[in-house]
């Protein structure tokens, strides 16, 4: 079974890559939504971010209180503890994922996560892909399909890795600069590059 991430920044078009790569049959792991779900079920987590962040990071209800969170952890420059508190519960999660995905036979996982290199590159993947845009072309994707400003766009733009500094850990990179349908054409090619050269 093959084991490959795949990262890029906001509006790249890794999540299109994603589905197109779904659709051809691979088991796909999208990071930050199973970090948000681990957050609210994950009681040895749940615990952690009590420790680091107060009481007040759930509601009465159980759910997360993103307001408090985003105070304590972004406004007062603490993201890196949210970071190696959530981390390694997610990398742990992957683990089960990767071992569920082979015992049903998967020939290909991939793992989708914007901060997939911030550590360097990931030991447990044979591949990484990272898909690059432009970033004008980036952030008009992004007020297209968000309907927020420029200014929002390049301030998450600013809290992102710098791509550029990380291509090189990457065995494949798509450019996409063009339109849907040509980006869905190199994920359908890519997909049976990586089958084929990683068997």
């Amino acid at each position: 079974m093959i084991i490959a991430g795949i990262t890029g920044a906001i509006g790249s078009g890794k999540t299109t890559v994603c589905k197109e790569w779904e659709k051809l049959g691979a088991a796909l792991y999208y990071a930050d939504d199973e970090a948000k779900k681990l957050m609210v079920s994950d009681e040895n987590l749940k615990r952690e971010l009590v420790e680091a962040f107060g009481d007040e990071t759930y509601q009465s209800d159980g759910s997360l209180n993103k307001n408090h969170l985003i105070r304590e952890a972004f406004e007062k420059n603490r993201v890196e503890l949210l970071n190696s508190i959530v981390h390694p519960a997610v990398a742990r999660h992957f683990r089960l994922f990767c071992e569920d995905a082979r015992n049903q036979g998967e020939h290909l996982v991939i793992k989708e996560a914007a901060l997939l290199l911030n550590k360097g590159r990931p030991k447990e993947l044979n591949v990484v892909v990272m898909v690059h845009s432009d970033r004008h072309v980036r952030i008009k994707r992004v007020v297209e399909r968000d309907g927020i400003s420029d200014e929002k766009i390049l301030e998450r733009d600013r809290k992102q890795p710098d791509f550029q500094q990380l291509q090189h850990l990457a065995d494949y990179i798509i450019h996409n600069n063009g339109t849907l349908e040509e980006l869905k054409g190199k994920a359908r090619d890519l997909y049976k590059q990586i089958l084929e050269n990683h068997q």
